[in-house]
């Protein structure tokens, strides 16, 4: 199973994000359950950087994934990075909802 760690602030906006494991769907590079939820999570941090000129911390292994946003100085580009990470659930939720015994999202405040 996939597991999705959201990370929001106390005033709700994601910092950052986990993701660990793999979805057990189908065969390694087969799986269409981990290939959309790392294009999602991978296109994601990439969004960020080229739409909200922020690049996110991020590190990367087999099976994980985390982004961490850096302070953002601009309004503007702050709202860009909080609209593409809130997408990025909402793309993930829709996964879950398909295949719910294969990835599942928790959130946590700090």
């Amino acid at each position: 199973m996939v597991i999705v760690q959201i990370v929001r602030s106390p005033d709700g906006k994601i910092t950052a994000f986990r993701v660990k494991g793999h979805a057990g769907y189908a065969d390694p590079g087969e799986d269409i359950v981990c290939a959309a939820i790392s294009a999602i999570t991978v296109g994601t941090v990439n969004s960020v950087e080229v739409l909200a000129g922020t690049v996110m911390s991020t590190r990367m292994k087999n099976g994980f994934l985390s982004g961490s946003l850096p302070p953002i100085e601009s309004d503007e580009l702050k709202a860009k990075a909080e609209l593409i990470l809130d997408s990025m659930v909402v793309m993930l939720e829709a996964i879950v909802n398909s295949y719910r015994e294969y990835i599942r999202i928790d959130n946590v405040t700090k």
